[in-house]
């Protein structure tokens, strides 16, 4: 008996003892956090599909063009040579990621995560729109096949796929362009038909996942389940049940009107099991913290509800830590959550001294491989070099030239007569720079190099001037 009780140990929520798919009825949530989680996920998804389709000055607001290496953010240019920036910022999330949860668990799964929003709060809400609640789903499942199922379940499948089909072209949006993918959908699949494919592929996939995997995607697929069990310690902030109050004495037990549950040594909970049913990863939150609790505070509301009706306090399932729980002492940060904090806080300042210090233009002059020096009248020392220029603003340059600042001398554009820098683009060619060889110290000469649109200086850049040996 008391191997089965603690069954929830060996396997997880939605698998059976055989190892079989254990399908989870979630029943439909109600209660204030989740008017607060709907509120959220309409703005979240009003986000997520409108990015693609905003553009600021001519610019798609978010799109991440990897194969053209086409950048915007807030829609704001980045170039592959702003990669060190996304790395750093790719840190600063994972470390947040990582602060939050030592400290208030998985709730970024149950409120903010794509795959929650969609499945909890779009196709969820279909799934009880057409089948209807709980009871309702597990009765449609055991009939047999009727006209009535075929039409409930072929209905819900199709609605579901169209669904898939829409988020995999907003994804498409993000990644080529909102401009490009409307230009796809005017032309017809046929005009695009290796880009249609892919579009289909991924349509599939989102199917597969809501339809099918569903929970398993946080349960099985992704880390952060696993994550959180090294991060979470007594001091975490979960979605926990209060066992103290709940069991008491003599553990919980069906309610039964007008008895003194507390002089009887009885605990609050009145093993109604809403908080089970209303899972939508099938756990029974009072086993304790686990690994499948995405923290989406659906018990809370229901045990709430239930607390209302028996005339019960609430709270009997609520954000508590460990500590909270036994000792009664209120959330403080540890040392380990403040080392998190400082190392965030310094991140956070690189970054923004990097963004702040990212220049408009950036320039870089290389000496042309296998040319050696020339010398020509007067002991004027002349190396070739190519340049790239690389505006990343959404207004051009004109009248691009280079001016020398660490020596006196030239220098010469051989391909350009007017160097022009179009709004996200570059411009490159070939230059001559030209030094008297009195002002060389050595063989190999570090030179500073100007670059400037009309009189205004739009950067600096160094490169190596080759001379003659100098046997001084």
């Amino acid at each position: 008996m008391e191997r089965e009780e603690n069954n929830f140990r060996d396997r997880i929520g939605t698998m059976n003892a055989e190892g079989k798919r254990s399908w989870v009825y979630p029943k439909k949530p109600e209660g204030r956090f989740y008017k607060y989680r709907t509120h959220l996920t309409w703005f979240l998804l009003l986000f997520l599909i409108a990015s693609p389709f905003i553009h600021i000055n001519g610019h798609q607001f978010m799109m991440f063009n990897v194969l053209e290496r086409e950048f915007f953010i807030f829609g704001q240019p980045f170039w592959p040579q702003d990669f060190y920036l996304g790395v750093t910022a790719m840190i600063i999330a994972v470390l947040f990621i990582t602060l939050f949860t030592s400290a208030f668990g998985r709730i970024f799964c149950g409120w903010i995560c794509p795959q929650t929003i969609f499945m909890e709060m779009v196709f969820r809400k279909i799934e009880y729109w057409i089948e209807g609640d709980r009871g309702a789903q597990m009765r449609l499942d055991k009939q047999e096949w009727n006209a009535d199922k075929i039409r409930k379940k072929g209905f819900k499948w199709f609605l579901f796929f169209l669904i898939s089909f829409g988020i995999a072209n907003v994804f498409l949006a993000y990644l080529v362009g909102s401009e490009r993918l409307l230009r796809y959908i005017t032309e017809g699949p046929f005009q695009n038909l290796s880009t249609f494919i892919a579009l289909l592929i991924f349509t599939g996939v989102f199917y597969f996942i809501f339809s099918w995997f569903r929970e398993q995607v946080c349960t099985i697929a992704c880390p952060y389940g696993r994550l959180q069990s090294v991060l979470l310690d007594k001091k975490s902030v979960v979605v926990a049940y209060d066992h103290k109050r709940g069991e008491r004495s003599k553990g919980r037990s069906k309610f039964r009107k007008n008895e003194d549950r507390a002089q009887l040594g009885k605990g609050d909970c009145i093993d109604c099991s809403q908080c089970v049913h209303v899972c939508p990863t099938g756990i029974d939150i009072r086993n304790g913290t686990q690994l499948e609790c995405i923290n989406c505070t659906a018990c809370i509301d229901a045990c709430d509800a239930m607390m209302d009706k028996v005339d019960l306090p609430r709270g009997l399932i609520g954000f508590y830590s460990e500590e909270n729980i036994e000792k009664e002492e209120k959330f403080r940060f540890n040392p380990r959550m403040k080392g998190y904090a400082a190392i965030l806080f310094v991140l956070v300042g690189i970054l923004s001294g990097m963004l702040f210090l990212r220049t408009d233009v950036e320039a870089t002059v290389l000496r042309l491989p296998g040319q050696l020096y020339e010398t020509h009248d007067n002991n004027i020392i002349s190396n070739v070099y190519t340049f790239k220029l690389i505006n990343k603003t959404t207004g051009s340059f004109e009248d691009v030239h280079f001016k020398l600042m660490s020596h006196k001398g030239s220098i010469e554009s051989v391909t350009h007569e007017r160097i022009i820098v179009p709004e996200n683009g570059l411009a490159q060619g070939t230059l001559f720079i030209e030094i008297p060889k009195a002002l060389l110290k050595d063989e190999k000469n570090k030179v500073e190099i100007g670059v400037y649109s009309g009189e205004k200086l739009i950067e600096t850049t160094s490169t190596n001037f080759m001379g003659p040996r100098s046997f001084r």
